[in-house]
């Protein structure tokens, strides 16, 4: 069980495109509870050390990670597939996929073209750094790439996580409401970006555009906001414009 947030990691499988699962099993045994902060501290820390690896490695290859979060539903699989079909001819892209189960995603972002992994969490929530390395492994991602990595549909345990990403994205949509970034504040103080998707349904939902960003800013005052319709296209130029001009993270 991970001593962060509770969630198992008994059965994290890495899948390429040749679809060759690779399972790594981690049995944990029930700590006391007066162990449960330490744990947790070296669990983290030592996500952050590998983090760091992999912010190197994505930096001496030149590649921009961008770690996207949100809660199931929102809409990440969706803006991926059209942003890859708008920004591919340009720029190199890859996908890693995280879910609990299935190849859904996966199969979906393979329609497209690019390369893409797929990393089953099992009972976990979350990816974290050493899943991504196991990914970028699997992936081989060339120089130069834009790397997306949908991260599972959660919007508590992912903000966690240092991936060793360049960015992080929060993709929320319109038909979730407008108190999601005062729910999960955390989240949505940790983006660089908040995408919010679907704005196409504003007519059709008791949301306020305005509303939602002032939230999105009362808990992330300087945070950028990008409101768009993966459905129509509005906003979609802006959103690859910011793309286009994100570099490695610094080291």
């Amino acid at each position: 069980m991970c001593g962060t947030c509770g969630c198992g990691e008994s059965d994290v499988r890495v899948e390429g495109v040749a679809g060759h699962p690779h399972a790594r099993g981690h049995p944990h045994a029930h700590e006391p509870v007066a162990a449960v902060v330490d744990i947790e501290t070296a669990l983290l820390a030592k996500n952050d050390h590998l983090a760091g690896h992999n912010r190197a490695w994505l930096a001496e290859r030149g590649i921009v990670a961008l770690n996207l979060m949100s809660s199931p539903g929102s809409g990440k699989t969706s803006l991926l597939r059209r942003t890859i079909t708008e920004l591919a001819p340009s720029r190199p892209v890859a996908v890693i996929e995280g879910d609990q189960e299935t190849r859904i995603d996966a199969d979906k972002i393979r329609g497209t073209g690019v390369p893409v992994v797929q990393i089953n969490t099992g009972s976990g929530c979350h990816l974290d750094a050493d899943m991504l390395a196991r990914g970028l492994t699997e992936l081989a991602p060339p120089p130069g790439s834009l790397v997306f990595v949908e991260n599972v549909g959660n919007l508590v345990c992912p903000a966690l996580f240092d991936l060793g990403e360049a960015a992080r994205v929060v993709v929320v949509s319109v038909t979730e409401g407008e108190d999601k970034p005062l729910k999960y504040p955390y989240m949505f103080s940790v983006a660089d970006v908040v995408v919010i998707n679907k704005i196409d349904l504003l007519p059709y939902v008791d949301v306020q555009l305005a509303q939602l960003v002032a939230h999105c800013r009362s808990v992330n005052a300087g945070v950028r906001i990008l409101p768009l319709s993966v459905t129509t296209g509005e906003g979609m130029d802006a959103w690859s414009e910011w793309l286009l001009t994100r570099e490695p993270a610094a080291v």
